[in-house]
């Protein structure tokens, strides 16, 4: 099995995606990643996905990846033109029905593209993403934010390095660093867009949103959460899957912030028993 890679021409902005190259006729996953990752985070559990005849795909959010990489005057880069965007790049890819897998700042816009097109949506699973009130940015990130400090900052390939390390409370393999810090070191727009991303999340709006949207969500659900994560409350998530019967809760007891990073072994297997379970 291998896994392609390509752009794709969504309305105004162009696209990079990751894709199992496989043939199934089951419903496909489609992956959204948070900051300051890219698609290539969700490779290793889309390999085990594929080896269950399960296709999916993983994109670069606008800004980050290899994906445009748009001014500000061309788009705002606010939770709500994020999920108009990610809207069109779903039309571009042919999804009529997917099953959406998020992680990260940034995978709450995908939690809130769930809750406004529950049609194209058959099933969420969410791990490690502010989906509850109060949730906020950790420091290492939100000084990426801040005048000056956050412009040398985020021009630092290495701020990559040290974010998902610390995230995930793990040492990274160098093969994998080397993947996902390249675009920081091909473009310094990189940089530039996730200061502005950072600047715009809204956190305090959208996580109430959120978090009200998925105790009414009627779709099956799956919150994997890496319960040593410091920067996202594992408790928080627990109370949203108690308040609803659709959302399945598993906890990753020894992952942190990122669990894909070394746990995607566990998490590949925990989603094919959530779709044998509830879709399948």
């Amino acid at each position: 099995m291998s896994i392609k890679t390509d752009k794709i021409q969504a309305d105004k902005f162009k696209w990079f995606y990751r894709q199992t190259e496989i043939e199934s006729e089951r419903t496909p996953v489609l992956f959204l990643h948070g900051l300051p990752s890219h698609s290539y985070t969700w490779e290793k559990v889309m390999s085990l996905l594929a080896d269950e005849n399960i296709p999916s795909t993983a994109v670069d959010w606008l800004g980050c990846g290899f994906s445009d990489m748009p001014k500000q005057r061309d788009f705002a880069y606010t939770p709500e033109a994020f999920s108009t965007e990610l809207g069109n790049l779903i039309a571009a890819l042919k999804l009529e029905k997917f099953y959406l897998v998020v992680q990260g700042f940034l995978g709450s816009v995908g939690v809130q593209y769930a809750l406004d097109n529950p049609e194209q949506v058959e099933g969420l699973i969410i791990l490690n993403t502010p989906i509850t009130s109060g949730a906020k940015l950790p420091w290492l990130m939100k000084q990426l934010s801040l005048p000056f400090i956050g412009d040398m900052m985020t021009q630092d390939p290495l701020l990559v390095d040290r974010t998902i390390e610390k995230g995930s409370g793990f040492v990274v393999e160098d093969r994998d660093l080397d993947r996902l810090r390249k675009p920081f070191l091909q473009s310094s727009a990189v940089g530039r867009s996730l200061m502005t991303i950072l600047k715009k999340l809204d956190l305090d709006r959208i996580t109430q949103d959120i978090e009200t949207g998925l105790k009414h969500w009627s779709k099956p659900s799956l919150i994997i959460w890496g319960a040593k994560d410091s920067w996202l409350s594992v408790d928080g998530a627990k109370k949203i899957a108690d308040s609803n019967p659709e959302i399945d809760f598993i906890e990753l007891a020894d992952a942190k912030h990122y669990p894909q990073e070394h746990w995607a072994s566990d998490i590949s297997q925990e989603i094919v028993q959530f779709f044998r379970r509830k879709v399948f």
